[in-house]
């Protein structure tokens, strides 16, 4: 059930690093300081590594096999020296790198997270929300740990290997060639892992995406897991998805460990390289003890990056799969449209007047027409319900009116301008909106109600009076600043849809849009919401989809939508006089 489909998350294509770490290189200017302040730090870093084996050397070859210890401990103080300065310098070094990484990664979520919600609602339709959270957590916190790892240190890596290269070749020119002799094998092997890693890190952030949009379906259904008794199901899908995971990271484990044991090799090899060319020269006289000592300490210095490197290497690749996905997001062009031409202040400015929906066709997918031809003209003040038919496309008219979707065909004219030359803001702030599924956030009541709008928040307590939350409001504990769980769920369905009304009429909309609002309420609580809607509506239009002929039988004029086309059209006396598909409705849901 949860395999495939829109479940396997896109594995992206070939990758140019360039490209990608030239992107993040924006990311990085407003640290540039700081990056600069470790770089200069990095030839100090180098010089007290390097200073080290040769200290050995003059301590070897000047004081102890010729016996003159005078002199000895105040080079043993000098390394000592070294070594302090290398530990604080490198202390500082991980530090500043870790603060430029956090400060990537809050700039990456900031702007990730404004993307995403300027995206469409075809967008989320089709991208599980596990993929999303992924992205916006665990990919970002990747490149945290890239700069933890130390990829600016890649630099100071490469003074050190420049720095022992030279400083081998001034000591001993054949030596250094002999022992450099496995580096054309450790160039090859460092390119053909480069290739094999970068795949299996995208498989890697591909399955686990694919493992948090499971988790996020399966636990936010958990009670129709439970009632359906779907638990073996679900686990057993865990299970494929988990081990999934699982074996998605065995190449990772497998190419890491591979390539720090061919580096570990290599190391040896050019340490058996010196102490048997070295020794011969040794007894040649050609090199010293010290100098021996020396090279052995530089080659396993030289090694040392190298054999981190598979480390690095791992983290770098993992970074570059996490910011191909990140980028791929970023570069999505489904963000909600601008208006095509300003509409005047005028008309933005003017009360609502009229509504008009002309010649309007429109398609989730394709040419699979929701709505064909679909025309409405909605004036001030009125209550116009739209009912028909499942799936006949009630709902879609709300949306397209909000511009959650843009119409294929036709134009939604709002006082006569096309709505898609309206701001999103100025269109939306005008229309209060009341889901069947209401949708709480956790918080207080008071901040559910007025979203942390101050101007709805002045009147939220007026606007729960109007709908009549106020009732079970002021009987709990806290009242208003009561608590509410995540979506609600320490409230009752009636109670979250009261509150859904209260919402809508904090904001004082001129068009209150209400779909199927009162599907999950009570009888009760209906009558409530009925006697304060009567209020609200007042000197409001009003439009409410409805499958309750019952709430809207008030209703100026009643549309019937019948596979997406108006079919009938007029009051609720007057669609029972014409015994048409309205009469039909009707009589199914009051029949005896």
């Amino acid at each position: 059930m949860h395999l495939g489909g829109i479940y396997e998350d896109e594995i992206v294509g070939k990758a140019y690093d360039r490209r990608l770490m030239g992107r993040l290189a924006h990311y990085l200017r407003p640290s540039r300081w700081l990056l600069i302040a470790t770089m200069l730090l990095l030839p100090f870093i180098t010089a007290a590594k390097l200073a080290q084996p040769y200290l050995l050397k003059v301590a070897i070859d000047n004081h102890i096999i010729t016996g003159r210890l005078e002199g000895l401990p105040l080079l043993a103080l000098y390394f000592f020296l070294l070594l302090l300065i290398e530990s604080l310098l490198t202390y500082l070094e991980v530090y500043l790198l870790s603060l430029v990484g956090q400060r990537v990664m809050l700039d990456l979520r900031m702007e990730l997270f404004a993307h995403v919600q300027r995206l469409t609602t075809r967008f989320f339709d089709r991208t599980p929300v596990g993929s999303l959270v992924t992205r916006l957590t665990s990919d970002v916190e990747v490149l945290g740990e890239m700069f933890a790892a130390g990829i600016i240190t890649v630099v100071g890596d490469l003074l050190l290997l420049v720095g022992i290269v030279g400083i081998m070749l001034w000591m001993n020119l054949r030596l250094s060639l002999v022992t450099f002799a496995v580096l054309p094998i450790l160039v090859y092997i460092a390119f053909a892992f480069r290739i094999k890693m970068r795949q299996a890190f995208r498989e890697v952030r591909a399955r686990l995406a694919n493992l948090n949009s499971f988790l996020a379906e399966s636990i936010g259904g958990m009670a129709i897991v439970q009632l359906f008794n779907r638990q073996d199901d679900e686990r057993q899908h865990f299970s494929e998805l988990n081990a999934s995971y699982r074996d998605a990271n065995l190449p990772v484990i497998t190419w890491d460990a591979a390539l720090y044991a061919l580096v570990e090799t290599l190391s040896s090899v050019a340490v058996g390289l010196i102490i048997w060319y070295g020794g011969g020269e040794i007894v040649q006289g050609a090199l010293s003890f010290g100098a021996l000592v020396a090279f052995i300490q530089y080659i396993e210095k030289f090694f040392s990056p190298i054999r981190d490197l598979s480390a690095k290497y791992s983290v770098m690749q993992g970074s570059m799969a996490a910011l191909e996905r990140i980028f791929h997001l970023l570069d999505s062009r489904e963000i909600e449209p601008q208006p095509d031409k300003p509409a005047s202040g005028q008309v933005l400015g003017s009360p609502l007047a009229t509504i008009e929906f002309r010649d309007v066709w429109f398609a989730y997918q394709h040419e699979e027409y929701v709505l064909k031809g679909f025309n409405l003209t909605i004036r001030r003040g009125e209550k116009v319900a739209l009912v028909g038919e499942t799936g006949g496309g009630k709902t879609t008219v709300t949306r397209l009116l909000s511009r959650l979707y843009e119409v294929n065909r036709g134009a939604i004219l709002i006082n006569g301008t096309d709505i898609r030359q309206i701001p999103l803001h100025q269109l939306r702030s005008r229309i209060g909106v009341v889901l069947q599924e209401p949708y709480l956030f956790t918080g207080t009541i008071a901040y559910n109600i007025s979203l942390g709008d101050a101007t709805a928040a002045s009147r939220l307590e007026q606007a729960a009076a109007t709908v009549g939350a106020d009732r079970f409001i002021r009987n709990q504990p806290n009242g208003f600043a009561e608590e509410v769980r995540e979506r609600g769920s320490n409230f009752s369905a009636g109670e979250r849809q009261l509150l859904s009304f209260a919402r809508a009429v904090a904001f004082d909309p001129e068009l209150l849009v209400l779909d199927e609002a009162t599907a999950s309420v009570d009888t009760a609580s209906e009558r409530l919401i009925q006697e304060g809607l009567k209020g609200l509506m007042a000197g409001r239009t009003s439009l409410v989809v409805a499958h309750r002929l019952s709430t809207i039988q008030d209703a100026d004029r009643i549309v019937v939508i019948h596979r997406g086309e108006k079919s009938e059209e007029g009051s609720h006396q007057q669609l029972l006089a014409v015994r048409g598909l309205y009469y039909r409705l009707y009589q199914l849901q009051f029949k005896d």
